[in-house]
């Protein structure tokens, strides 16, 4: 009868153990940080994205209430040497793999800003997965940093379809 009780306890403290464990996130933004920006001004969302899965899935959108719209983006150097800010539909996110989200590549773009973003500030954006649960972040303002984007003026393509983005931050 010991031993049966000895054994009972035993597999209810490794129970409880491996239920006291924290879970890993199967998808976890790392280095969240946002520029500063103006009312009305756009601003940019980066980060280092990593999924723990062995399941490939897609960011498919994003949303925050700072913003009036919140858009995918990717910056690239285009045949005649001009950067630009192609929205994106969906940016894949590899199995145990990473996405570098950075000046000067892809990055969530805040359009029409409802507030100022000041040093120090921190706000909410919640990314949208095509298989995954939303994830909501923490968005941290700070000072300025990473590459210099050449813009030719404020105006982007788009997929084809050019038009107009003042910027708050000369790189998204």
């Amino acid at each position: 009868m010991k031993r049966l009780t000895i054994l009972i306890l035993s597999i209810l403290t490794a129970s409880f153990l491996f239920a006291c464990q924290s879970p890993r996130a199967e998808i976890e933004a790392h280095e969240v940080w946002s520029r500063p920006a103006v009312t009305g001004g756009n601003g940019a969302v980066y980060m280092v994205l990593h999924n723990h899965t062995k399941r490939a899935d897609q960011l498919i959108g994003a949303e925050s209430d700072v913003a009036q719209t919140v858009e995918l983006h990717k910056s690239e150097v285009n045949d005649q040497g001009v950067m630009v800010m192609l929205k994106q539909d969906a940016i894949d996110l590899p199995a145990d793999g990473e996405i570098l989200m950075q000046p000067g590549g892809y990055h969530i773009m805040l359009l029409g800003l409802k507030q100022d973003l000041k040093v120090g500030d921190t706000f909410k954006v919640v990314l949208k997965f095509r298989s995954h649960p939303d994830l909501p972040l923490q968005v941290t303002v700070k000072e300025g940093g990473g590459m210099q984007m050449q813009h030719g003026g404020d105006e982007h393509d788009h997929g084809g379809e050019s038009h107009n983005h003042p910027m708050s931050s000369p790189t998204p």
